[in-house]
């Protein structure tokens, strides 16, 4: 899948920062930051990690122009079949798993839910990475936990008296609860819509100054912000951007860099009183555009180069390294904007317990929060979501990745029936390099999904085969398109899908397809022709 963000990448290893525009890979002004994970070409599958090459191009230098070019056609279509009973798919299933891949290991089982027998069977105990359909067991957990209408709520409170002219004698608060949609995905304007949502109410509880700090409390997840298991190579991107139980905008912030009368003009969204801008850009003649941004001490940004007369606006995205302190400055500069003067400074901090509240925002249905995650693969949804699950519908434990594996193992084990090593989880994403997962333990959840009193949300929130998302372009004009409905999981080692199907004869099948190695370009031609042929599939 193609990566909907920017990414600054450091060229020289010194302090500058070059950015890649926007408008160069086509993201349209005013993308989400976290629509991140979609397609971006027709051979580029969802991609969780950095852009990977076929392994034939990698050793492109080493070969003869005639050889890498031989080496990087397109191979065949692999074409579904309609097996008539159940030892005619067994059969194809097991020709298709052994006809293209070159090296790497496959774990596969298909169950039939509706008569409960195994259709097939491979490696089905065998230990693999599950790249992202590991987001298929977050899911679970939290629909369990809270239920498809349960809503987080970000509270604004206040430590001290207000008087009668609206001077708030004390400290202001903003209480994140790891809302994943936290930004103007669900409240129209901009990506600081639900900062001035909140500015808002304080103005209207009637505070007009506020003497004390404004103070961001992310108690509520661990301090850890980045999990366990996340490859280096990946901090820096939108998709691996640093979490937090108070972020807004997903963790990236918009550079909106454009022409104006008097030279160019610079802003953020979300704007924010812990990244101060300083602008030295020139504005020259023409339409070109050649901007640069490195991070300066006490958290600004420094951005410099040249934009023409004639370009239009220029948009890039920058990860937010420290996000609560990030989104308390935003919440101060949307405070500032309604009218509320600040004599204090932005910082972090906790809450006390004598604490009164002056408003809260609740966030979507979490039905409407994992439909998100699953369908376009949002890894900051996951990580929220994963962590909010640990925490428990009363809020009385601090959200941990080891809380939430913790949690993960004894529902797979008492609920869902699996053995208590059936999977490991440093993460909710499954953009960890150290997750586990089994063929079999996958099934095992797909089967509980299925039965469990969420099932219909379980059901919505995955993309459908050649109609939406990261499947719209996948299994086209096969049996497949509008029936099977899976997760799907791509890094450079990983391709998985995971999900169900309708037989031809009506029975539910459940599937769980992994591959780990480097031939990901055969092994989805394999799933797909697999996944179809489970559409096609016939009961003697």
């Amino acid at each position: 899948m193609s990566l909907r963000h920017m990414h600054f990448r450091s060229i020289d290893r010194r302090r500058w920062l070059i950015v890649l525009g926007a408008l160069a890979l086509g993201v349209p002004a005013g993308t989400p930051a976290a629509a991140q994970q979609a397609e971006s070409s027709p051979q580029a599958a969802e991609r969780e990690g950095p852009a990977a090459r076929p392994a034939a191009a990698q050793q492109r230098s080493r070969r003869s122009p005639r050889r890498a070019r031989a080496a990087n056609r397109p191979a065949p279509a692999l074409r579904h079949t309609t097996p008539v009973g159940a030892p005619a798919l067994h059969s194809d299933i097991a020709d298709m798993l052994s006809a293209r891949t070159r090296g790497g290991e496959w774990g596969v089982m298909i169950v039939s839910l509706t008569r409960g027998d195994t259709l097939y069977s491979r490696n089905a105990g065998l230990s693999l990475l599950p790249a992202s359909t590991m987001k298929l067991y977050t899911s679970a957990i939290a629909l369990e936990r809270f239920g498809p209408d349960h809503q987080f709520s970000t509270a604004v409170l206040r430590d001290g008296p207000v008087t009668p002219d609206g001077t708030l004698q004390g400290n202001l608060y903003i209480r994140g609860a790891g809302d994943p949609g936290f930004s103007n995905r669900f409240i129209r304007g901009t990506p600081a819509a639900p900062l001035e949502l909140l500015a808002r109410y304080v103005h209207d509880a009637g505070i007009r100054r506020i003497t004390g700090d404004i103070v961001g409390d992310a108690s509520a997840f661990e301090a850890r912000t980045i999990p366990e298991g996340w490859r280096s190579r990946y901090l820096g991107y939108g998709y691996a951007a640093p979490f937090s139980a108070l972020s807004i905008n997903e963790n990236v912030v918009v550079i909106l860099v454009e022409p104006g009368p008097d030279g160019a003009i610079v802003t953020t969204q979300p704007a924010s009183t812990a990244m101060p801008v300083t602008n030295k850009v020139r504005l020259v003649k023409g339409t070109r555009g050649n901007i640069g941004v490195r991070r300066v001490a006490g958290g600004g940004i420094e951005v410099r180069g040249v934009i023409g007369t004639r370009s239009g606006p220029r948009r890039y995205e920058l990860v937010i390294n420290e996000p609560a302190r990030f989104t308390t400055g935003a919440l101060e500069h949307a405070l500032e904007a309604q009218g509320v003067a600040v004599d204090g400074a932005a910082r972090v901090g906790e809450t006390p317990d004598s604490a009164v509240r002056v408003a809260a925002l609740p966030s979507a249905p979490l039905a409407r929060l994992v439909s998100v995650m699953n369908r376009e693969s949002v890894n900051h949804f996951a990580e929220l979501i994963f962590r909010n699950a640990a925490r428990g519908p009363e809020r009385d434990a601090q959200g941990s990745a080891d809380a939430a594996y913790e949690y993960l193992r004894e529902f797979m084990v008492t609920k869902v029936g699996a053995g208590p090593d059936a999977v490991f989880a440093t993460d909710g994403s499954g953009l960890s390099a150290l997750d586990r997962t089994t063929p079999r333990a996958m099934i095992k959840l797909l089967d509980y999904a299925h039965r469990a009193p969420w099932a219909a949300t379980f059901h919505a929130s995955l993309p459908v085969a050649g109609e939406s998302e990261l499947l719209r372009n996948r299994m086209k004009f096969t049996p497949a398109q509008g029936n099977l409905h899976a997760k799907t999981g791509t890094t450079n080692e990983v391709i998985s899908l995971a999900g169900y199907a309708t037989a031809a004869n009506g029975e539910v099948i459940a599937f769980s397809f992994i591959y780990n190695g480097r031939d990901r370009w055969n092994a989805r031609q394999t799933i797909d022709a697999m996944g179809a042929t489970l559409a096609s599939f016939i009961r003697e």
